[in-house]
């Protein structure tokens, strides 16, 4: 898809430059940013389909013939991880008649067949069967087979023990863009989590108000004013600048983070597990890798909120909770992963009340663009790195 205007038609000029003051000044993008459907279109082809994007943990897909299914921004995709050791993300599209090889979800195959006519393919990706193709001229299974037909590969990565793909092949690689996040985070050691609980939430928004609301901490003070209100006071929350200008352990990326510190008399974080050295303790930190790769770290555990846009109205949420392995494996009986899914639970309603009011407010006809307040820096972050791929003269 090929996008030729430099500005969203949806977005005036005098909209983009109140988004573009800076944060003291500031004002959010406009409704249209959010209700529009040919923004989200347009959002598609340059943002969601040229970033990198988390599809799962590797401990997901732990064993051979383990997979995966998802569909991405209109491409259905299977992450396997494959016989020869190697986790791959492709196309679970059948090259004979288009037909999807798998449903969404996730199982384990040693050979993926097509229903509709029974192709069949490896771990790999690689055609090993194709039925009654007898008398189709200058087709040859065996020729077929070893010349290497195979379902389309895309890129993939995996950092800290997530699966990132990218269905650009000329995208820059996702480990340099974020090593300052990698270094920020490091003695937490994400690489060793593993998911013990996931959660779905289907939702009716357009996904900034989802990554809005989990990347500023102001909302406490109403939202959350008898649950994480009391815990992380709004008013010490805080946002480092994420271009290195004034911190000096962060590099430019494309990444917000927002600490929460936890009020003196808060409860210790995971005091029903054993203390690690990868704890940061009871400060909450909200993490979001542009454009919605959502991290809430606090103590040893994580919440990692799994964003699949489906319209520009419609969302699906997965919330992984994931603690370290060995933590994991004391919780044997998973109680303590049970109570953090409650927690979590109470805390997500609360936040499905105030985005269903969100959504029917942008919805509204008389809705402006508002003011930001410096604790919601974050989304200022956000909307400046959405301006700059959305506005794209190259584009």
């Amino acid at each position: 898809m090929t996008i030729q205007q430099t500005r969203m038609p949806a977005l005036s000029a005098e909209e983009i430059a109140r988004v573009r003051q800076p944060l003291a000044q500031a004002y959010t993008l406009p409704p249209a940013a959010y209700t529009d459907p040919d923004v989200y279109q347009r959002e598609v082809a340059l943002i969601m389909r040229k970033s990198w994007l988390p599809l799962a943990r590797v401990d997901q897909v732990a064993k051979p013939g383990d997979y995966i299914s998802l569909d991405l921004f209109g491409q259905p995709v299977m992450v396997v991880h494959g016989k020869d050791g190697t986790i791959r993300t492709m196309s679970r599209v059948c090259l004979h008649r288009a037909a999807p090889l798998t449903e969404d979800g996730a199982g384990h195959r040693n050979l993926f067949t097509c229903p509709y006519h029974a192709w069949s393919y490896d771990t790999a990706g690689e055609l090993v069967r194709t039925p009654l193709m007898d008398g189709a001229d200058g087709f040859d299974e065996m020729s077929a087979i070893e010349k290497g037909c195979r379902l389309p590969q895309i890129r993939t990565e995996i950092w800290n023990g997530f699966i990132m793909a990218n269905l650009d092949e000329d995208a820059e690689p996702f480990a340099p863009q974020v090593a300052g996040f990698t270094k920020y985070f490091k003695k937490f050691n994400l690489d060793d989590l593993v998911v013990v609980k996931t959660l779905d939430f289907p939702s009716n928004w357009n996904w900034k108000v989802l990554v809005e609301n989990f990347m500023e901490a102001y909302h406490h003070i109403a939202t959350h004013a008898t649950t994480f209100g009391p815990v992380f006071p709004a008013a010490e929350s805080n946002v480092p600048d994420n271009d290195g200008a004034t911190a000096s352990d962060l590099e430019g990326g494309p990444w917000s983070i927002l600490h929460m510190p936890a009020a003196e008399d808060a409860p210790a974080a995971d005091d029903t597990t054993d203390a690690s050295d990868s704890s940061l303790g009871g400060d909450l930190y909200a993490n979001v890798i542009f454009p919605h790769f959502l991290l809430g770290i606090q103590g040893t555990g994580t919440a990692w909120y799994q964003v699949l846009p489906e319209s520009h109205d419609r969302l699906m949420l997965k919330i992984h909770f994931c603690l370290p392995r060995h933590l994991a494996e004391q919780d044997k009986d998973g109680a303590h992963a049970e109570a953090t899914a409650e927690m979590l639970t109470i805390i997500h309603n609360e936040d499905i009340e105030a985005n269903d009011q969100v959504w029917r407010g942008l919805n509204a006809p008389l809705t402006k663009q508002g003011r930001l307040s410096p604790l919601e820096k974050s989304i200022w972050q956000m909307n400046q790195w959405w301006l700059d791929k959305m506005t794209d003269a190259k584009a």
